[in-house]
């Protein structure tokens, strides 16, 4: 091989390399998934090189200078728009693009996951920000639940119960990881301030306490009837009893629509009615005043409760007497 053929091919190798190496600063080359929430402002005037710093500053981009490289290469650069910017660390570089591009107001949509709401309902919920249900579940599969929450050889079949319910800023493009990534960050945020104490000592782990608060999110409508709830499934539990509990059921059946006779005699494990003890997983996404409740439920006796016909708040009437809640059903039919 000739020096100057030599030469060339040592020159486009290194091109290639610096290329490789912009791109691994940019979001790609397995760098690490989108994390934080971080702001960014950007000055009117700042150049592409002034844009770079200050995205290498907030933790956005590895390398300012080879966020700049990629911006070269792939002619991006010169539309960038000024304003503040809610962007992630580690965030990917065609969306870093597309975000300065669109200018401040285009950079998000709001999701509001309501309390209660089964993986099929956030399915269903997030094409509103553009995000597929099959790229939802596609990110949900790539992602488990936080580092040290499941024990003692427990398994999570799925994320049900760790996708905590808030309103969310969904980048646009919609990004379905981020998303599950912010859901799964907020659940660890607010599971932090439950006090397991209480849990603990009657042997509950912090997964059964999480199904607990699963179940009472979908039984309880009023605010002060989640505690007393969940006093009955710890006495039920204790007494070694059927928890009873019919939104367990719709969960198995894969709908939440009213249950038939012929429903309530599913061999679903989620049946709680034929089997005893708590379901499989978490039968939806509870909301931080569940989760208080079923780590620290009300001191009661109560084994049985009965939703009050026509109560504006949705309470329950409650009873440790069996006979005295047969009594009252007869009392308040409900058909």
């Amino acid at each position: 091989m000739t020096r100057r053929r030599l030469l060339v091919r040592t020159l486009g190798l290194l091109a290639a390399l610096v290329l490789v190496g912009a791109v691994a600063a940019c979001g790609g080359g397995g760098d690490p998934a989108p994390g934080d929430k971080v702001t960014v402002t950007i000055p009117a005037g700042a150049t592409a090189a002034q844009i770079a710093q200050l995205l290498e500053e907030a933790g956005v981009v590895a390398s300012a200078d080879g966020f700049v490289e990629r911006l070269v290469a792939e002619g991006q650069g010169e539309g960038f728009k000024p304003g503040t910017y809610a962007l992630r660390t580690n965030e990917a570089f065609d969306r870093i693009v597309f975000q300065l591009n669109s200018g401040p107001s285009a950079d998000a949509a709001r999701l509001t996951i309501p309390e209660g709401y089964a993986i099929w309902d956030i399915k269903a919920a997030v094409k509103k920000v553009g995000i597929k249900p099959a790229q939802y579940q596609a990110a949900l599969d790539a992602h488990q639940p936080p580092q040290g929450f499941l024990t003692g050889g427990e398994q999570a079949a799925t994320l049900e119960g760790f996708l905590f319910p808030a309103t969310y800023d969904v980048a646009v493009p919609a990004d379905a990881d981020a998303l599950v990534t912010d859901q799964l960050a907020a659940f660890s945020d607010n599971w932090a301030s439950i006090d397991m104490t209480y849990a603990s000592s009657k042997n509950l782990t912090r997964y059964d306490v999480l199904k607990i608060a699963s179940l009472i999110e979908r039984e309880a409508q009023a605010q002060d009837d989640r505690a007393k709830i969940a006093s009955v499934i710890y006495n039920r539990l204790r007494a070694d009893m059927s928890l009873g509990i019919d939104a367990s059921v719709q969960y198995g059946l894969g709908s939440w629509d009213e249950l038939t006779g012929t429903d309530l005699e599913s061999d679903s494990p989620f049946n709680l009615r034929r089997f005893k003890g708590l379901p499989p997983t978490p039968i939806c996404n509870p909301g931080l005043a569940s989760m208080q409740a079923a780590a620290n439920p009300a001191k009661t006796d109560y084994l049985y409760y009965y939703a009050i016909k026509g109560d504006p708040e949705g309470r329950h009437w409650f009873t440790d007497s069996y006979d005295a809640f047969l009594q009252y059903q007869k009392e308040h039919p409900y058909s």
